[in-house]
């Protein structure tokens, strides 16, 4: 971990904005494409670079908006990697997105978002706020091999329930999918019931697949060797060097998603679900937990 001054922190305009406060991840993602050539890191991925500067930065941009939007974070970096439990620079943030009244949306594979649940309830009641949370393996052992520094499915399924109780939306990254390892019916089906019973607003997936550049596809290829003995040599003949590797089964998967979504009033296209995340109403009105339970009950 080192730190850094940096010179700005709010990226878009518009209805949207984001901030990444790190830069790196020691969540240990065997597929993450953060680690791409690509994106231009000096550093060893894991060596986190810290913008300490980040909340006066965040204070003043948000001090020169004129217009109220969302704040997302998580996109690049996971902001609630180990290094947040002692430095709290995401809080001190979520802090001043409430105080001067934008909306709010994280992104994370992490539990440790619990710790400011008290924030996001008090963002989603004075504007907006919604939770992302990626789930790729519902199998523990499986999850534990594709994600290894970071609470398991079963876990992220939980806070999903938490952030249901206190009234905020979430959205689900059912990706990547990644072909011949978890790109299985029961393993998506089983992923989605859950979305289901918690209340998930929107499911984002690009398709069943996965995609690898220079530098993130080393290291993916590396974990296959580790974890996966002959599964390179599957993976090289089946797609070269491919950017997109879609999954053979992609097109039942896809299926399968739709037909759940669809059934249980679940965003499950990109675009609805980054209009949704994006959109700040002037009057935004909170989840209603009663008719969401109904919802949920009539499922099951």
């Amino acid at each position: 971990m080192h730190f850094v001054e940096a010179k700005g922190i709010l990226t878009g305009s518009g209805g949207h904005c984001g901030i990444n406060v790190y830069r790196g991840c020691t969540h240990g993602c065997i597929y993450c494409d953060s680690r791409s050539l690509c994106y231009h890191f000096t550093h060893p991925f894991e060596d986190i670079e810290v913008k300490q500067n980040a909340p006066e930065l965040l204070e003043k941009a948000l001090k020169a908006k004129r217009k109220k939007c969302m704040i997302g974070t998580g996109a690049m970096s996971d902001p609630y990697m180990h290094c947040e439990e002692s430095l709290e620079l995401t809080r001190k943030c979520l802090e001043i997105i409430l105080r001067n009244g934008f909306g709010a949306t994280v992104q994370t594979k992490s539990d440790r978002i619990l710790r400011d649940i008290d924030l996001l309830s008090e963002i989603n009641q004075s504007a907006k706020c919604v939770v992302q949370m990626t789930l790729t393996a519902y199998d523990d052992d499986l999850c534990r091999i594709l994600e290894p520094n970071v609470c398991n499915t079963k876990r992220r399924i939980e806070v999903l329930g938490k952030m249901r109780e206190r009234g905020i939306r979430t959205v689900v990254w059912l990706t990547p999918i990644l072909p011949f390892i978890n790109d299985t019916e029961e393993n998506i089906t089983a992923i989605l019931n859950e979305c289901v019973r918690t209340g998930v607003k929107g499911v984002i997936d690009f398709g069943m697949g996965l995609t690898l550049r220079e530098g993130d596809r080393e290291y993916y290829y590396a974990a296959l060797d580790k974890h996966f003995p002959g599964m390179k040599k599957r993976y090289a003949q089946t797609y070269g060097n491919s950017y997109v590797l879609p999954s053979p089964n992609a097109e039942r998967l896809m299926k399968l998603f739709r037909d759940i979504c669809k059934s249980n009033g679940i965003l499950s296209t990109p675009e609805e679900c980054f209009e949704y995340i994006q959109e700040l109403p002037d009057k935004y009105t909170q989840l209603s937990l009663f008719d969401m339970g109904v919802k949920v009950y009539d499922f099951w």
